[in-house]
């Protein structure tokens, strides 16, 4: 069976691809950034900045591009996202689609979910040319690592990480690229995708040509080959059956997995550093019970994707119910819209 990984790999895997995009990057006179800052009470700290939007275009149906200036941004590198706070203190996260080498912008697509929560409603409607936008990070849990081949496989919106690996890809990598969508017009960068051509980059319009064959494309794949898949959970199930042993499988989500989480019942939170303790009733989540007592305390997705509201667990068993950590994540660390004590109390570092 081939190596799963779900927006996280070892990063030494990696090695090679980050030296050369910092090569790319030295080139630039405004060449050295300061360092990311370093993980802290086992979660990522996160950058703010105040970015102004300076290009808004729409690059598809439904689908809008901001670039975001500032007079310096923290590097990043391909498979990383950035955290969007929205005026109205929503918090979503988009993939970085621009160049890794542009070091006064950042670059984000998104589609506009007329069934969503309003995040992307905002986007579109609110964060015109000129408006100012908060953002942080950038962070990266899909990482592009080195491997002797690839194959990607992108549905819809999920081009926008896979966009920056393909220009990485060091000349003379061998490289698959499937790209499919509802319909043409609504598939985002498709003249840019086309150009580079070549027999590697297959196009499916499911309303002209019918499902994508996964099979023909996962025929001869070579071993060692990694293969990044972003899209629906529907496209993610089948690239996810398909592929061959002796390969390594990244994937991305956009949306959670549907899955069937039941058993609450109530348990206690102590903030350790705040020196309360919460009840957390059945039927609510963590995340409620905090934000009760500490408002400040950031979330986004609310369905255990994101990670936006990671936290640190000092003492007591975690009931993971998350679609993001990775099992030695798990052992110190929970999403607190999604997950809860096993037992009747837990301790955060909060």
């Amino acid at each position: 069976m081939p190596r799963l990984r779900t927006v996280a790999v070892a990063a030494g895997g990696a090695l090679l691809v980050r030296r050369a995009l910092r090569r790319r990057v030295q080139a630039s006179p405004l060449w050295p950034l300061p360092a990311l800052e370093e993980p802290v009470s086992g979660r990522p700290r996160t950058r703010a900045l105040r970015l102004r939007v300076a290009r808004r275009e729409i690059v598809a149906d439904g689908v809008v591009r901001l670039r975001l200036e500032g007079r310096q941004v923290p590097r990043w590198e391909p498979g990383a996202h950035l955290d969007l706070v929205l005026p109205s203190g929503l918090i979503r996260q988009y993939s970085l689609c621009g160049d890794v080498a542009d070091t006064s912008s950042y670059t984000v697509a998104t589609r506009l979910l007329a069934d969503g929560r309003g995040g992307s409603r905002e986007v579109h409607e609110e964060l015109r040319e000129g408006a100012e936008v908060e953002v942080r990070g950038p962070r990266n849990r899909f990482p592009l690592v080195a491997a002797p081949a690839y194959v990607f496989v992108a549905g819809g919106i999920g081009i926008t990480p896979v966009l920056p690996m393909l220009r990485a890809l060091p000349p003379g990598t061998p490289w698959r690229l499937l790209y499919c969508g509802r319909g043409r017009a609504s598939m985002p960068f498709l003249d840019e995708i086309e150009k580079w051509g070549g027999g590697r980059v297959t196009v499916v319009a499911t309303d002209e040509d019918g499902r994508p064959d996964l099979d023909a494309l996962f025929a001869e794949v070579p071993a060692g080959a990694a293969v990044y898949c972003c899209g629906p959970e529907g496209l993610m199930e089948a690239v996810e059956a398909r592929v061959p042993e002796g390969t390594t499988l990244h994937r991305e989500r956009f949306a959670p997995r549907a899955t069937a989480v039941g058993g609450d019942r109530p348990f206690e939170v102590e903030l350790r550093r705040t020196g309360r303790t919460v009840t957390v009733p059945a039927g609510s989540s963590t995340l409620a019970a905090v934000r009760a007592e500490l408002p400040g305390t950031v979330y986004s997705c609310e369905q255990g994707f994101c990670g936006t509201c990671r936290q640190r667990v000092l003492e007591g068993e975690i009931d993971h119910r998350d679609e993001l950590l990775t099992d030695a994540e798990r052992d110190d660390a929970m999403l607190i819209c999604v997950s809860r004590a096993q037992g009747e109390r837990i301790v955060l570092d909060l």
